[in-house]
C-alpha cells in the first residue's frame, strides 16, 4: 500500500505585518499602492497570478527595491512550488546617469546583501539574482538550462528597443498560455518626449489579435496583462 505524504498546512504570507515590510523595505513604485490603507495596489494582483496560475519558473526584468519580485515570490512560497530568476545588473541613477537607468539604486551590488533583503520576507530560496543586462541573461540561458517562462515580469530599461527586446526574449521561453507583466504602460509624458517606449509597444502588439491577448490597467505607472496564444519565435511583420 503506499503511503501518501501528509499535506503541510497552507500558508498565506500577506498578512498586515509582511505588507508593512513589503512597503518599508520593498518599496512600491507606481504600482497603485496605498501604504496608510497597507494596500498593496498592483502587487495584490501579481500575487493572485501567481497563486492561480502556478507557474514553475518566473522571469522579473528589472526592480528598484524588490517590490514585484516580493510579491511573486511569496505566493510561489506559499504555493509550496517554483522558482523566480531576477534580472537585474544594478544600474544607479547617480553612477551611470539618466540614458542607463531611470530610478536604479544599485540595491543589487553585493550577493550577500540581495540574499539578505530576500531573506527578509523569507523568499531567499525562491529568488536567484543575476547581476547581468537581460541581454547577458537571455544570452545565457540555454546554457544554464533555465526551464520555460510561465509567467514573466518586465520593468527593465524602457527605452523602446530594449522594451522590444526584452519581449522579444522573453517570448523565445514562453508557449501557449503563458503570461506576461509590462509595467510602466501609463507614463504618458516619458512617452511623449521619446524617453520610454513601453506603450508603443504595447500598441503594436494590440493589432496582433491572434498571438496577444492584452488587459492593461491605466492606474497610477500602469501595467499591462499579456496571454501569450502563439507559439515561442513570434515576430514583428517585415523581421
Amino acid at each position: 500500500m503506499l503511503s501518501l505524504k501528509p499535506r503541510e498546512s497552507p500558508t498565506f504570507s500577506l498578512d498586515p505585518a509582511k505588507m508593512r515590510e513589503i512597503f518599508e523595505h520593498a518599496k512600491p513604485l507606481g504600482h497603485y499602492e496605498d501604504q496608510a490603507g497597507l494596500n498593496l495596489g498592483f502587487g495584490f494582483l501579481y500575487y493572485g497570478l501567481v497563486r492561480s496560475l502556478r507557474p514553475r519558473h518566473i522571469v522579473v526584468i528589472g526592480s528598484g527595491y524588490g517590490f514585484s519580485v516580493v510579491c511573486l515570490a511569496l505566493a510561489l512560497k506559499d504555493n509550496g512550488s517554483g522558482s523566480l530568476s531576477f534580472v537585474d545588473p544594478s544600474y544607479s541613477l547617480l553612477k551611470h546617469g539618466p540614458l542607463r537607468t531611470v530610478g536604479g539604486t544599485s540595491q543589487w551590488d553585493e550577493p550577500e546583501k540581495v540574499r539578505a533583503h530576500f531573506a527578509r520576507f523569507g523568499v531567499e530560496d525562491q529568488v536567484t539574482h543575476y547581476k547581468e543586462t537581460s541581454a547577458e541573461f537571455f544570452a545565457a540561458y540555454e546554457r544554464r538550462r533555465l526551464p520555460d517562462i510561465d509567467l514573466a515580469f518586465i520593468d527593465g530599461s524602457h527605452a523602446f528597443a530594449d522594451v522590444r527586446h526584452d519581449f522579444l526574449a522573453v517570448l523565445d521561453y514562453t508557449r501557449r498560455n503563458s503570461y506576461v507583466l509590462m509595467h510602466d504602460t501609463n507614463i504618458y509624458v516619458r512617452e511623449l518626449v521619446g524617453h520610454a517606449g513601453v506603450k508603443r509597444w504595447l500598441n503594436l502588439i494590440e493589432r496582433e489579435r491572434s498571438a496577444f491577448e492584452i488587459v492593461d490597467f491605466p492606474f497610477s505607472s500602469g501595467v499591462a496583462l499579456i496571454r501569450i496564444m502563439c507559439e515561442a519565435g513570434w515576430r514583428t511583420d517585415g523581421e
